[in-house]
């Protein structure tokens, strides 16, 4: 992706985020010159990789495949293993309409996908074998706001806004905006990008971004490279 376009991204969802009366913590908007700057004091920031995430998953097809998120909290994997502590992540994202989030799952993380506002929420499920790998003729459960759901293979769920979706471990989804853009929270367990996404698909979880322009505001994939 060209840097100028995902420079754009984040003034559309800022504007989007605003909007649903939701505002960004005050790091969301340094530059990339104050985040070094102040990268000592922001070592939990980096390492939680917290932050914005805008990715194509590498296919170079954004407006089709692709998702915005952006980090606003991160617990710590070590806190989860010992079963105590900062157990939990949150996240706002935007699926725009008839954007695809490919089909994947978590072997870690458990997740409630909240439709915060605008249009609806499609998410399509599947369940996994014995082995936890994607099986098209399984279904599963899943719980809406609190209330059990029993799903099929294939199925799509469609949450208006104010609805959610719990999914656990082994539970394959895939998701877009129906109709319009959807601004979507996700409550979770412990969030590692890096190694705890599953796709179905081969294809890369981060995009490859071309410098045509300067940065407006790193990406946690820019961390590694600018801080």
């Amino acid at each position: 992706m060209k840097r100028s376009r995902i420079n754009d991204i984040m003034a559309r969802a800022d504007e989007m985020i605003r909007s649903y009366g939701f505002v960004l913590p005050p790091f969301a908007y340094w530059s990339p010159e104050e985040f070094k700057a102040r990268a000592p004091d922001a070592a939990a920031v980096i390492n939680a990789r917290m932050g914005w995430d805008i990715t194509d998953y590498g296919q170079g097809d954004f407006d089709n495949l692709g998702l915005f998120l952006f980090t606003l909290r991160n617990g710590r994997l070590s806190d989860l293993q010992r079963g105590g502590g900062m157990c939990y992540a949150e996240k706002l994202l935007i699926s725009r309409q008839d954007q695809i989030s490919p089909m994947h799952t978590h072997v870690i993380k458990a997740e409630d996908i909240i439709n915060r506002g605008g249009a609806t929420l499609a998410i399509e499920l599947f369940g996994s074998d014995a082995e936890g790998n994607f099986d098209e003729t399984a279904g599963g459960t899943a719980f809406c706001d609190g209330i059990k759901r029993e799903f099929g293979g294939g199925e799509v769920l469609m949450l208006a806004p104010g609805e959610s979706v719990t999914l656990m471990p082994g539970d394959w989804h895939a998701f877009w905006g129906d109709g319009g853009d959807v601004l979507i929270g996700e409550v979770s367990t412990v969030n590692d990008d890096e190694t705890d996404n599953i796709f179905r698909a081969p294809i890369g979880r981060f995009a490859a971004i071309e410098e045509d322009e300067p940065p407006k505001h790193l990406l946690v994939s820019d961390y590694a490279n600018w801080l």
